[in-house]
């Protein structure tokens, strides 16, 4: 590991350290490797952020970061600035309870085409703003296993940065609280799923993604049940709810999320057509804004 990569570990522990923070949250990709000399503290856990499907094990060298951590969590494979990374990655320590909602936690991050660290962020679950609601997260746990919701999570993102054949989408994904949902909707087209196996027609299935991307064009929202299975696209959302309570110069789409997650347990995740932002409502309200990179010219 490069010097100033094991220097921006060992202060981000040094801060953790300082704030009594829970957790240390290291963004490995940048790294060379993970052999890490520096002793620290073992008061805050670490855990490790990667796109990597798998991470080196380096089983044999007790300094391996990766023998160090307590859980590894897995992003999307999508062209984000640090604090998109960050706020990813807090959202799923969260709904997985790698991390309790009021905590602090320290970032260390990087850009992975730049080959190291360079940043610490210190982020406060407790407090709610813009960048992240802990507290409507911590509810996440209590609608959808968290398999589910890390699954719906990585594919709203992942259509948001790429779209549908290079264009942009906007879309909506209600996860959990199915029957009241479908209770208080209707179907605008025919419903694609119509007719398929549940199997066939899973959320967890990787082979179900690219009927998802094509569908994604469609007006109207997917509802998807708490086990995963899509239960159908093009859903007309038409609970009401209170403009007001919604920062200006959100669209219908939003509207119709906030609407349907006031009046039942359901989550709604959100992609924005003009901007490519993600936004996930629970309750009502957004608990996490998810901003689009900007795009490499």
């Amino acid at each position: 590991m490069k010097s100033n990569d094991s220097l921006i570990i060992k202060s981000a522990f040094a801060v953790a350290n300082k704030i009594d923070a829970d957790a240390v949250f290291v963004h490995v990709d940048p790294l060379s490797d993970m052999i890490f000399e520096e002793r620290v503290a073992k008061k805050s856990k670490l855990v490790l952020v990667t796109k990597k499907k798998r991470l080196d094990t380096n089983e044999k060298n007790k300094k391996s970061l990766l023998s160090l951590a307590k859980a590894v969590i897995t992003i999307p494979k999508i062209q984000s600035t640090r604090m998109t990374l960050i706020k990813i990655a807090t959202t799923l320590a969260l709904s997985q309870d790698i991390i309790e909602p009021g905590v602090k936690v320290v970032f260390a991050a990087g850009g992975s085409d730049t080959g190291s660290l360079d940043m610490i962020q210190v982020v406060d679950t407790s407090k709610e703003s813009e960048f992240l609601s802990g507290k409507g997260i911590a509810k996440i746990a209590e609608s959808v296993p968290p398999e589910l919701f890390e699954s719906v999570l990585n594919i709203t993102v992942e259509l948001a940065d790429k779209g549908r054949e290079g264009k942009a989408i906007g879309t909506i994904f209600v996860l959990g609280d199915h029957e009241k949902v479908m209770q208080l909707s209707k179907q605008m087209i025919m419903n694609p799923f119509k007719g398929y196996d549940e199997e066939e027609r899973n959320i967890l299935s990787p082979s179900l993604k690219e009927t998802i991307r094509e569908l994604s064009a469609m007006d109207g929202a997917f509802v998807i049940a708490d086990d995963g299975t899509v239960l159908t696209a093009g859903r007309y959302l038409g609970a009401a709810t209170d403009e007001s309570s919604l920062p200006r110069g959100l669209g219908s789409r939003h509207i119709a999320a906030a609407g349907i997650t006031s009046l039942t347990q359901s989550i709604a995740f959100v992609i924005s057509e003009s901007s490519g932002d993600v936004r996930i409502f629970k309750d009502g309200r957004i608990i996490t804004h998810i901003e689009k990179a900007p795009s490499k010219k």
